[in-house]
C-alpha cells in the first residue's frame, strides 16, 4: 500500500468510527471507568520505570482484517510521546500487534464484547483479553495459552484477583471500581495521591496545633511555678512584675528565672537581664 493510499485508508477508518451507529451510547460510566484505568497504569508503569503505550479507543488496524477500536489497548516496551499523532494502531507500520486490550461493557453490545472480541482477538494473537462488566460489576479475563495459540482460556481468579502476565499486575473489583493491584498493594491513580496529601496536610495541621497547645502549657506551667516559688519564699512581688512574669513567652528565659527565685531575695534579682 502506498504512503497515499494507507493515509486514504486511515482516513475512511476514522469517519467510519465516527459514524453515530458505532456509538454503543455508554455515557459517563463507561468514560470515567476507562480514563481512571488508564491513569493508573499510566502512573504505575511511569513509577517502576517501564515503557508501555496505553491509549483509549484508538483504531486497531492488523492486515486483511476489519479495523478495531478498544477502550483500552497497551503495548509493552513501546514509549509514549507526549503528543501523540497517531490516528491508529497500524500493525504493518508498528512491526508488532496489542499485548493486551481491556473493554468496559455498561450500556455496550454485549455479545460483542463478551463473545466476538473473545473469538477475534484470539484470532489475532493478542496475549490478554479483560472485560469490566462495570453494570454488573463483574470482570472477565482471558489468555492465549502459548504465543501460537489462537483460542482464549478463561483466567480463573484468585481471591477474586484475575493476574495479568502482560501488565505484571492483578485485577480486582474493589467497592464498584476496578482496581489493579502490584504486590499486595493497590496501585494509585492521581485522586488517590490528592487525598493521602490532604490527609497528610491535615495531620500535619492537627500536629501543629497540638505542639502549639502543649507549648502555652509549658509557658502557663513554668510562669505559675516561678510565682508559686516567690510567694512560697515571701519575695515581694507587684503587679507589674507579675505582669512581666505572665507575659514572658521565652522558655529558656522562664526557666532561668525559676533557678533563680529559689535562692536570690528580690524580685529585681530574679528578673534581672544579666544576672
Amino acid at each position: 500500500m502506498t504512503p497515499q493510499a494507507r493515509e486514504r485508508f486511515i482516513d475512511e477508518v476514522v469517519v467510519a468510527f465516527s459514524d453515530p451507529r458505532w456509538n454503543d451510547g455508554n455515557g459517563q460510566p463507561h468514560n470515567l471507568a476507562k480514563r481512571r484505568a488508564t491513569e493508573r497504569l499510566r502512573r504505575h508503569f511511569d513509577a517502576i520505570g517501564r515503557r508501555i503505550y496505553l491509549a483509549e479507543e484508538l483504531n486497531v488496524l492488523y492486515p486483511g482484517e476489519r479495523a478495531f477500536c478498544p477502550d483500552i489497548l497497551a503495548v509493552l516496551d513501546v514509549p509514549q510521546p507526549e503528543d501523540d499523532e497517531r490516528m491508529a494502531w497500524v500493525v504493518a507500520d508498528e512491526g508488532r500487534g496489542l499485548d493486551l486490550v481491556i473493554e468496559v461493557l455498561y450500556e455496550g453490545r454485549r455479545k460483542k464484547d463478551l463473545v466476538d472480541n473473545v473469538e477475534r482477538y484470539a484470532r489475532l494473537g493478542i496475549p490478554e483479553y479483560f472485560v469490566y462488566d462495570r453494570k454488573k460489576q463483574q470482570l472477565h479475563g482471558y489468555r492465549l495459552p502459548a504465543p501460537e495459540a489462537r483460542r482464549y482460556q478463561r483466567i480463573v481468579p484468585q481471591a477474586g484477583r484475575y493476574a495479568s502476565g502482560v501488565l505484571g499486575l492483578d485485577l480486582a473489583i474493589e467497592k464498584g471500581k476496578l482496581e489493579f493491584f502490584y504486590g499486595m498493594a493497590a496501585i494509585f491513580g492521581t485522586e488517590d495521591l490528592i487525598g493521602r496529601l490532604q490527609g497528610m496536610m491535615q495531620s500535619l495541621e492537627a500536629k501543629a496545633e497540638q505542639a502549639e497547645a502543649q507549648a502555652e502549657q509549658a509557658l502557663t506551667s513554668l510562669q505559675n511555678s516561678l510565682l508559686a516559688i516567690v510567694a512560697a519564699r515571701g519575695i515581694p512581688c507587684s503587679d507589674d512584675d507579675r505582669e512581666r512574669v505572665r507575659s514572658c513567652v521565652a522558655l529558656e528565659t522562664l526557666q532561668r528565672w525559676l533557678v533563680r527565685a529559689a535562692t536570690v531575695g528580690s524580685m529585681a534579682e530574679v528578673l534581672a537581664e544579666n544576672a
